[in-house]
């Protein structure tokens, strides 16, 4: 770790690093924008390895962290609890995952001649790029969440990514730590196949387990010999306790039993994301109270839980941007007392251009509920629509509001609010960001 550089490099490396923080500076101080991911777009041109020097010089190693869902909250997880220790760590805790918002961010804390003097970086990674970053970087720790499907339009379907990671991930060197999710079968599987070394994480926890399996189901065939794997039980999706009657498989033991172990953020997706930065933290040499106490004081990351107070009312902001996230944002509503929701829809780049997802979220559970339900965004007729095929009889006591005006949405989502409520906001993520902005005046990107 944390390899010197050639001189020739370095020249370049400080080149690339001058117009970078150039940029950032012209970016901010012109208000437009967080400058997450230009720099890094600019300075690659001048040094195209870029990442690979700046990853280099971290003394303890990257984390790299990938999956679908719970990214950034494990990443900001994982984060606190090495900071608590005294270590400073690189993060592109903004979000930008991309290969430009990598390098932005740890450029953000180099010196004016590229210089990183951090202990770890901690790197939230597109899934679908994890495969193009893993040489550069070199990283000691592969965190591997989830794979469910998101984006079709750019990915496909889950498997293909797996076979991408399984592929690259087997030729790191085997002083590398790779810690994936034991209850999604893709990813026990990759575990199991790799020489490195594996830790998994995972729940024990069957009386979480769901009445029946979701309409948001992406891989319930055995990814080692394609027949129907026996579940004992699912907690969410496709994650859960199975094998496969026909070749043997079945899922891996993971290193901490879940029911040790609190949250303190909402939704059965957080224990997840709360194992999984645990496992990771432990494999670092952190001690557990460290960890526990950590857990117990954390704040969730921008839009993933997050709580606000805006005018008096409480507000709780969580990001829904493909079937599985939705269906467990819904789960969290569901199982509070609060009855005012409002869903924001955007098809933009971030966030998808294909929206045919929200057919296989079981919004029939939360229209069955009643309440009153708000929806805006670029599609807020889809996601009208869909909500009223979600009644099962004409007579649903529930009130649906469409307002095109993301600003007058979410004015009207409060004044529908009792002061006893907390209004429950499901935004895709470019949503996500506007409401922020609406909400606190401030962008995120």
């Amino acid at each position: 770790m944390g390899n010197k550089i050639q001189l020739i490099d370095r020249l370049r490396l400080g080149l690339a690093v001058s117009v970078a923080k150039s940029v950032t500076f012209m970016v901010r101080s012109l208000r437009l924008g967080a400058a997450s991911v230009l720099p890094g777009s600019i300075a690659r041109r001048i040094e195209p390895r870029l990442l690979q020097l700046l990853s280099k010089q971290v003394k303890n190693g990257v984390i790299l962290i990938g999956g679908t869902n719970g990214k950034t909250t494990t990443s900001l997880l994982l984060r606190t609890i090495l900071e608590r220790k005294g270590y400073r760590v690189a993060h592109n805790s903004t979000g930008a995952n991309l290969e430009n918002g990598l390098i932005t961010a740890m450029l953000e804390i180099t010196n004016i001649v590229g210089s990183l003097d951090v202990d770890y970086a901690i790197l939230e990674v597109d899934e679908n790029i994890i495969p193009k970053v893993l040489a550069p970087i070199q990283p000691r720790i592969v965190l591997c969440l989830n794979l469910f499907r998101d984006q079709l339009d750019r990915y496909g379907e889950v498997d293909v990514i797996s076979k991408r990671w399984t592929k690259v991930i087997s030729t790191l060197p085997l002083e590398t730590v790779v810690i994936p999710n034991a209850d999604d079968p893709t990813l026990s599987l990759l575990g199991q196949q790799l020489p490195q070394k594996v830790l998994f994480f995972g729940l024990n926890e069957p009386e979480n387990y769901l009445e029946e399996i979701p309409h948001a189901v992406d891989s319930i065939f055995c990814p080692s010999c394609g027949h129907s794997l026996d579940y004992k039980g699912v907690y969410l999706s496709h994650l859960g306790d199975f094998h496969c009657p026909n070749c043997g498989f079945q899922r891996s033991q993971p290193e901490l039993n879940s029911n040790d172990w609190s949250q303190i953020l909402v939704g059965l997706y957080n224990k997840y994301n709360t194992l999984a930065a645990a496992t990771a933290a432990i494999e670092l040499g952190v001690d557990e109270a460290t960890i526990r106490e950590t857990i117990s004081n954390f704040q969730a990351a921008f839009g993933r839980a997050e709580e606000l107070e805006i005018n008096g009312k409480r507000v709780r902001i969580l990001l829904s941007k493909n079937p599985v996230g939705t269906n467990e944002t819904i789960r969290v509503v569901t199982q509070s007392s609060d009855k005012t929701t409002l869903f924001v829809l955007n098809d933009r780049i971030p966030d998808g251009t294909d929206v045919s997802w929200i057919w296989d979220v079981d919004t029939e559970k939360l229209v069955e509920r009643g309440g009153t339900l708000v929806v805006s965004g670029d599609r807020v007729y889809d996601m009208a629509l869909r909500l009223r095929y979600s009644e099962k009889t004409p007579e649903s006591h529930f009130k649906l509001i469409v307002e095109e005006d993301l600003r007058q949405a979410i004015a009207t989502a409060l004044e529908n609010t009792p002061d006893n409520e907390t209004l429950h906001i499901l935004p895709t993520y470019s949503a996500m960001l506007e409401v922020r902005e609406v909400l606190i005046g401030r962008k995120i990107l």
